[in-house]
């Protein structure tokens, strides 16, 4: 009889584990290093009882790997918001994000709006802001304290003291520092190239002010600290390193507005367990976490209240470069057409190639 007892209380406990192990709710994240840092994956967790599946990759991994299973495999993506519309047209990776489930009121209106409008397939919006950064200028005060737009790339008073890349960014730039908005542009072929033509000749006229185009960003660090450039265009976590070392030289968000990309909550087409996907995309942007994400990988993130949860130096960087209405004149950017790449390809050559 004991025997039997044992058995039955055995089998009994079995069949319990089962129901439990196949009750296990899971949520499947496909995203980029560091975007899911493990502390904040165990606390989610903890509080929701959620199991969450990293899988680490990049914008051109995610859509190869939802390509090849139809949007199927992962309950959530973090893609670029410039790598999703286009995608969407063609395959139907994704599904249209509903924003009565993400709480906008914690996060930052701009950027909601931007997203919401990059990513409109369908008259529906397929993604929402999680974390930014920007480029602008880097600049030594103590020698160009007056510097504070891209147009000053090609102002002969930085002469020889002056470095930038010679890449599409700095196209869009100096486009903007004329006072146009070269995305406008993105759907008129020919008036697009009509614009890069103005700013190749800009900076053909500007080339003997340059110190050099650079092409490592470690490179162009050190010609700052040793006061070989002045004036530079470049990301803003470089011009925070170099202020951390030498207060005299910061990151700059242009009178123009910074150049932004934003990375994105995107679900995919045959997400499982959507309702996971908005538990962690909501928990990813209370303040508090955010904030934890922010001290990790020094980007910002689109929740609104993270700035108060930052570590002193970090919050100070973004006080400091970034109030409220900088956010809001960053210009981010858009998903590109093939063939407009081709054009500045062109201009660029052209640049390089002049004396």
């Amino acid at each position: 009889m004991k025997k039997v007892i044992v058995a039955a209380l055995i089998i009994a406990t079995v069949m319990v584990f089962a129901v439990n192990l196949y009750a296990a709710e899971e949520l499947s994240l496909l995203t980029w290093k560091g975007y899911a840092p493990q502390n904040l994956v165990e606390k989610f967790q903890k509080e929701t009882g959620i199991t969450v599946k990293v899988t680490y990759s990049n914008n051109e991994e995610m859509i190869a790997k939802l390509r090849a299973t139809r949007g199927a495999g992962f309950d959530l993506a973090q893609p670029s918001q410039d790598r999703i519309a286009s995608v969407q047209e063609k395959y139907k990776l994704y599904q249209p994000i509903d924003l009565s489930k993400v709480n906008t009121d914690q996060l930052i209106e701009s950027m909601v709006k931007s997203v919401e409008m990059s990513t409109m397939v369908g008259g529906q919006p397929h993604a929402v802001p999680f974390c930014w950064g920007t480029s602008g200028l880097v600049v030594n005060k103590k020698f160009a304290p007056k510097a504070n737009d891209y147009s000053d790339i090609l102002n002969a008073m930085y002469k020889g003291r002056i470095s930038y890349r010679l890449k599409r960014p700095t196209l869009i730039a100096l486009a903007f520092a004329m006072g146009e908005n070269p995305f406008a542009k993105y759907g008129d072929a020919v008036a697009y190239e009509a614009l890069m033509e103005k700013v190749g000749q800009a900076m053909i006229d500007g080339k003997p002010f340059v110190k050099n185009y650079w092409t490592n960003g470690d490179a162009l660090l050190q010609s700052m600290r040793s006061g070989e450039v002045h004036v530079a265009m470049a990301w803003d976590n470089g011009g925070w390193k170099l202020h951390a070392e030498n207060p005299n030289i910061d990151f700059v968000a242009p009178r123009s507005g910074a150049l932004g990309w934003i990375d994105t909550f995107a679900i995919p087409a045959k997400a499982k367990n959507v309702e996971a996907a908005y538990k962690w995309i909501n928990f990813m942007l209370k303040a508090e976490n955010a904030a934890v994400f922010t001290n990790a990988e020094k980007y910002g993130t689109a929740s609104r209240g993270a700035i108060q949860f930052l570590d002193a130096e970090i919050k100070s960087n973004f006080q400091r470069c970034f109030p409220l209405a900088d956010i809001a004149n960053i210009k981010w950017y858009p998903p590109v057409p093939a063939k407009l790449e081709e054009i500045e390809g062109k201009i660029l050559d052209r640049v390089k190639a002049a004396q």
